[in-house]
């Protein structure tokens, strides 16, 4: 019986104010080469309620176009009942990450990420002004 294995690392990211997207991918493919676990699964977690990850073709124009959407769908200067709570200027930040998530799962086969060809991790900071973003990294497998 093979016995199954955890792995655990954390990744801190300068991020400049939002919307910023930074690709990670080698960084989490090197946290999955030095895990020593050959199948499995990576769960990759932005600490924080302004920041999110996904997976897009990370190239100018898909970043560009992504920012764009994100921008659209919960643009800042909207009037956003966390404004009246806190009065920080960044209720659009809370939606635009809530609306990508904080977390992405991706299989992990032969200690490498199981992506497309042009399928790249990245992490977002949607907040106000700049962030180190934490992010948590679970490996479990064989």
């Amino acid at each position: 019986m093979t016995e199954l294995k955890i792995h655990t690392d954390t990744l801190y990211i300068s991020l400049a104010t939002g919307c910023d997207i930074k690709n990670i991918t080698s960084q989490i493919n090197q946290i999955a080469i030095e895990s020593a676990i050959k199948n499995g699964m990576v769960n990759i977690f932005v600490v924080g309620s302004t920041g999110s990850v996904t997976t897009i073709e990370y190239e100018p124009g898909v970043v560009e176009d992504l920012k764009r959407a994100i921008d659209e769908i919960a643009p800042q200067g909207l009037e956003y009942e966390h404004e009246k709570a806190w009065h920080d200027g960044n209720g659009h930040s809370h939606v635009q990450a809530a609306l990508i998530g904080p977390s992405l799962t991706i299989p992990v086969r032969s200690s490498k990420l199981k992506l497309g060809t042009w399928q790249q991790v990245v992490v977002i900071n949607h907040d106000n002004h700049p962030r180190k973003r934490e992010i948590e990294v679970t490996i479990t497998g064989t």
